[in-house]
């Protein structure tokens, strides 16, 4: 599962000088709640009713949520207003269960491969996140328009531009949960695999 909130700093100004391109970096928290029981129906049972809010009355097992800022920077130049430094910084936290009880060894290894399998998805997720920094940064890297003593225009082009690649990988984002969680899906798998008796 997934909560996204993209926020855009956007600062354009004047500069002396150029300013060499430092690019986008990732910021990871990753957070835990806990879950007890002596079966693998009792995990679910209390990610069910512990984990990270999915909507108004569910909970998910798992969540990746993200913010985004980006400090962008330029001036004129001969002419132009031209965006000189494109910083982003991606924030993605994670939260995950983490079992706080005893477990028997079989119970461990399906735990263990249940796991795995969430991470995978929240993972993926935050890759996703990357992309779309990384589709972001070069869509507005040299970004110019003569004519804007201001830099009114360029910013506007550049939230534009910003906005037209968040709604392009949220709706990857999408797409990636769809297949997951699907009837059949990768996620009732993972379920199933965890309840099963041993």
């Amino acid at each position: 599962m997934r909560r996204i909130v993209l926020t855009c700093l956007i600062a354009i100004g004047t500069l002396c000088a150029p300013e060499a391109f430092a690019g986008t970096r990732a910021v990871i928290q990753t957070r835990t709640y806990d879950v007890t029981g002596s079966s693998g129906a009792a995990f679910i049972d209390a990610m069910d009713s512990k984990g990270p809010r999915h909507g108004f009355m569910t909970h998910a097992i798992a969540t990746t949520a993200y913010t985004v800022d980006w400090d962008l920077g330029g001036g004129q130049e001969n002419g132009f207003c031209r965006l000189r430094r494109v910083n982003g910084t991606l924030n993605l936290f994670y939260t995950f269960p983490r079992i706080a009880s005893p477990m028997t060894p079989a119970l461990k290894r399906r735990w263990s491969r249940f796991f795995a399998g969430v991470r995978g998805h929240e993972e993926t997720h935050g890759r996703i996140a990357r992309q779309m920094m990384r589709t972001t940064e070069k869509s507005i890297t040299g970004l110019r328009i003569a004519n804007d003593p201001s830099c009114y225009q360029t910013r506007r082009e550049a939230r534009r531009r910003i906005q037209a690649v968040y709604a392009e990988y949220e709706a990857k984002q999408n797409a990636f949960d769809r297949r997951e969680h699907s009837r059949g899906g990768h996620v009732e798998h993972l379920i199933a695999a965890l309840i099963r008796k041993p």
